[in-house]
């Protein structure tokens, strides 16, 4: 009888620990807190590209960042960029500060980018910062402390299924070696993946988090032709050693925590994503660039994203010196400035539960889609909106609604959504306003009156709402 006791008893024990581990798995599965409250974080594309700038042996590139691609430039000859990059403008307290003072919540950077080139200082291989350039510095070490001092949440970029200066790596998209190194490494079948996995990218990721603190995300790009197995075991190591580190769904076959839209808006709300989008047209540092969105339209932005429940990764590409274009900072001060008097519509919200999709949000959702059905683009892939029109969007936080009137174009504003048969308002304030607001609601809808804008403010108003 006690061996059948202990049988059973092994046998329970052993479910227990299978319930554990799964209840374990799904709590992985959601990003933590601080992501989903934060909403909106900075997304620094910096390396070899941010020295040349957008030329090459004497002329305009191709591809941004990608040009080793486009330019079909050997290694070796690549390589030799990094003997002019020297960042003294480099300063991790002002990168850090600039975030802060925008109202971003968290850091990403490029610590692997395509191109192989490692920007802190990795003991796997020599291609790195520390070793070959003549600044001869880990800026990561200087960027943990700094994102420490302003609450910032530090997070790395890698690219996971491209890498051009390995020789193992084969590519799928957007046909067979379609982004393979062909021109150094031209046999695309002898390419060994599970040899670029194994020596580099887990030997790189252990060293990112365990050389720099608590690390907020690792934020993957494209997996190209990486296998479950070697998700699922590239997911386990970052776990094994930093168990509350989020990883972005491009570690591949849907094994993140969160989706990632590029350089463009859903069209209905969802939960656990994130939309990252450049101020210009490119990633990295281009100084023929010079088509840059507004603080207008950033916060547009900002706000299309937080009201279909998502986060914002707003990109800034610094230079090869080390500062940032005078654009970005300019963009993010104003940015800033605006969230510091209605950052309390932003963090913390959720989508609105009754609200309901306009029809301006209608029409500039088909536009997006007609957009993404042309093909995608791996470079310069901008396909958000430019266009800025009179409209409004809602966000939730508790009892309180949040109405964001954006670029009015008249002096009041219906809202038919905010009429009375929806519910009784008991209060309505405007933020960062001490006067009392003119509104009425009607059966049909609720009549708000406008403040004037001033000066150079960006005229996205919001409202705080409760009701009876």
């Amino acid at each position: 009888m006690n061996k059948r006791q202990n049988q059973l008893t092994g046998i329970l024990h052993k479910i227990l620990i299978s319930i554990l581990i799964l209840l374990s798995g799904q709590a992985m599965s959601q990003p933590a807190p601080w992501f989903t409250d934060g909403k909106f974080g900075l997304f620094l594309h910096w390396g070899l590209y941010s020295q040349t700038a957008g030329d090459w042996d004497g002329h305009p590139t191709k591809g941004g960042e990608h040009f080793m691609l486009y330019e079909r430039i050997p290694v070796k000859t690549y390589a030799k960029i990094a003997d002019q990059f020297n960042p003294i403008g480099f300063d991790a307290d002002r990168w850090a500060q600039m975030a802060h003072d925008a109202g971003m919540k968290y850091l990403v950077i490029t610590a692997k980018h395509h191109d192989g080139f490692a920007m802190y200082n990795s003991a796997v291989s020599d291609y790195n910062i520390v070793k070959r350039t003549p600044w001869a510095k880990d800026p990561m070490k200087d960027l943990a402390v700094a994102c420490k001092k302003y609450g910032l949440k530090l997070c790395f970029y890698y690219s996971l299924g491209r890498d051009w200066e390995n020789p193992d790596v084969p590519t799928n998209w957007p046909v067979k070696a379609g982004r393979s190194n062909t021109w150094d490494y031209p046999d695309e079948d002898a390419k060994d993946l599970n040899k670029y996995v194994e020596n580099k990218v887990k030997p790189q990721l252990r060293e990112l988090l365990t050389q720099y603190g608590p690390i907020g995300i690792i934020w993957f790009d494209t997996p190209e032709l990486i296998t479950k197995k070697q998700s699922e075991e590239i997911k386990d190591l970052i776990h094994s050693i930093q168990p509350d580190c989020i990883i972005n769904s491009r570690i591949g076959n849907g094994l993140g925590d969160y989706a990632v839209v590029e350089q463009s808006l859903v069209s209905t709300a969802r939960k656990n994503w994130e939309a990252c989008i450049t101020m210009s047209e490119n990633w990295g540092y281009n100084r023929h660039d010079t088509k840059w969105k507004s603080p207008e339209l950033l916060v547009r932005n900002l706000i299309e994203v937080v009201s279909k429940g998502g986060n914002l990764l707003l990109n800034v590409g610094p230079k090869g010196d080390g500062t940032w274009p005078v654009e970005s900072q300019e963009n993010l001060h104003d940015i800033g400035n605006w969230m510091k008097t209605n950052g309390e519509a932003i963090y913390g919200t959720t989508v609105w539960s009754s609200g309901k999709q306009t029809a301006q949000a209608v029409q500039a959702d088909i536009k997006v889609a007609e957009k993404e059905k042309a093909g995608m683009k791996d470079a310069v892939n901008d396909a958000t909106s430019k266009e800025i029109v009179s409209d409004y969007r809602f966000t939730q936080k508790g009892k309180a609604i949040y109405l964001f009137v954006r670029s009015p174009s008249a002096a009041t504003i219906d809202i038919p959504e905010l009429a009375k048969d929806s519910f009784e308002i008991k209060s309505l304030s405007l933020l960062g306003s001490p006067s009392k607001v003119k509104w009425t609601q009607g059966k049909d809808a609720l009549q708000l009156s406008l403040p004037t804008v001033k000066g150079q403010e960006i005229p996205i108003f919001v409202y705080k709402i409760e009701a009876k």
